[in-house]
């Protein structure tokens, strides 16, 4: 995963995996359960250590010696005037364990959070303003409100700083809090209030259901635009379809939009790659310096030989620049646009008692040359901005310079 932007009732960008670094979570879990069902007077840390090797499983089986929270929960419910919800303490000491390890991308999600978690990843957005968010210098902010959605109509922004929600301070909460907080009940309202060069602004904004399609595309004269919003299980083959759809129609060049694309699942990557890349490395994973796994492509490039343009900006991150950096590195497509975001780690998914969720910091990628991109993104072979006068004015000087490339 990377942490990747989110959208509001939905989705954190991030490149994802759910224990695909090693083998399946379900040779873990089984595996393991069945071993230490047959042994019994064996220490279960024994057994673990001993069978993870042969199953190529990271396993930790060492004790923290959390005394010094015991006695803190001791004397909270000693002198604690009010009831003290312990399943919720429980999950609070878990959450801040996390969070103690100080990165950004590795987060504890309780039940419900895990549930919004695999939506988001999904795209199920559900009630929510349609607005991808993401942190820009620590701060929530909107990195591009859906097309035709609540906060679009609402006037939301690129660059706005959420500085409120339902007039509540955003000011120490995380992006997921923050997302949380944005989502509710479909038709009921929220209020956020936003930084907007460097004044406030407030927009009462009525939830609705959103769910959008990961791929979108469109001829516009001999050239096929192929706008890809997240990385997600179905993300793949809609863009093979919409491939399939150019070939049909004899287009001459192709612009792959991947701005805003704050990532999604780590596998989607190598698929679209496929579109333009024949049997070729995509992507390598690496902990501690060393490959742990490298991901291909496919052997049908429906795109290959066509001329290409990638479009990217401060908010493609992750999967995106995966596909970005491998399309570049391999000299299939021109870059056009800004400097990405430089996200170059990958989080793990993993289940945790109580259907809570732990996102965790598993591995670094690289790019077939062998760059790690983490906070120093792509930078394009052609730098185009976008101002909001341009997007106030309809527009786009970005894509109008691809165009023009793909028309030489």
């Amino acid at each position: 995963m990377t942490d990747q932007p989110h959208r509001s009732g939905n989705v954190p960008q991030h490149d994802q995996k759910k224990w695909s670094f090693t083998p399946s979570a379900f040779t873990l879990i089984i595996g393991l359960a069945v071993i230490v069902g047959y042994a019994a007077g064996t220490r279960n840390d024994q057994i673990v250590n001993a069978i993870a090797p042969a199953l190529n499983i990271r396993v930790e089986t060492g004790k923290l010696d959390l005394t010094s929270v015991q006695n803190t929960y001791q004397q909270l419910k000693a002198n604690f005037d009010g009831t003290v919800d312990e399943a919720a303490l429980v999950s609070g000491a878990s959450r801040g364990l996390v969070a103690a390890a100080g990165d950004p991308h590795t987060v504890y999600f309780d039940k419900k959070e895990a549930e919004a978690f695999s939506d988001d990843l999904n795209g199920k957005i559900g009630g929510g303003i349609g607005a991808e968010i993401g942190l820009r210098d620590d701060r929530p902010t909107v990195i591009r409100a859906l097309k035709d959605s609540p906060a679009e109509k609402a006037g939301l922004r690129p660059d706005d700083r959420i500085v409120a929600v339902n007039d509540e301070s955003a000011g120490s909460w995380t992006l997921d809090q923050t997302i949380k907080k944005i989502r509710g009940e479909i038709g009921t309202t929220v209020k956020l209030t936003v930084l907007r060069d460097g004044n406030p602004q407030d927009f009462t904004i009525t939830r609705q259901e959103v769910n959008q399609p990961s791929v979108e595309s469109r001829v516009q004269g001999s050239i096929g635009i192929l706008e890809i919003s997240r990385f997600d299980q179905g993300t793949g083959e809609a863009a093979r379809k919409a491939a399939q759809s150019f070939r049909d129609q004899n287009v001459k060049g192709v612009v792959l939009d991947l701005r805003g694309n704050g990532g999604g699942t780590l596998e989607a990557a190598p698929e679209v790659a496929s579109l333009w890349l024949n049997d070729q490395v995509v992507v390598s994973e690496r902990r501690n310096g060393k490959i742990e796994a490298e991901q291909k492509s496919d052997t049908n490039p429906l795109l290959a030989g066509l001329p290409t343009v990638v479009l990217v900006n401060g908010s493609t991150a992750s999967a995106s620049e995966i596909v970005t950096a491998a399309l570049k590195d391999y000299n299939v497509a021109t870059v056009i646009g800004e400097k990405t975001y430089g996200k170059g780690t990958v989080q793990a998914q993993i289940d945790l008692p109580d259907n809570a969720l732990l996102k965790v910091t598993v591995q670094r990628w690289f790019t077939p040359k062998g760059n790690n991109l983490d906070k120093k993104g792509i930078t394009p072979d052609q730098t185009v901005g976008l101002t909001r006068d341009d997007v106030n004015a309809g527009k786009d000087p970005q894509l109008d310079m691809a165009l023009q490339k793909l028309a030489q």
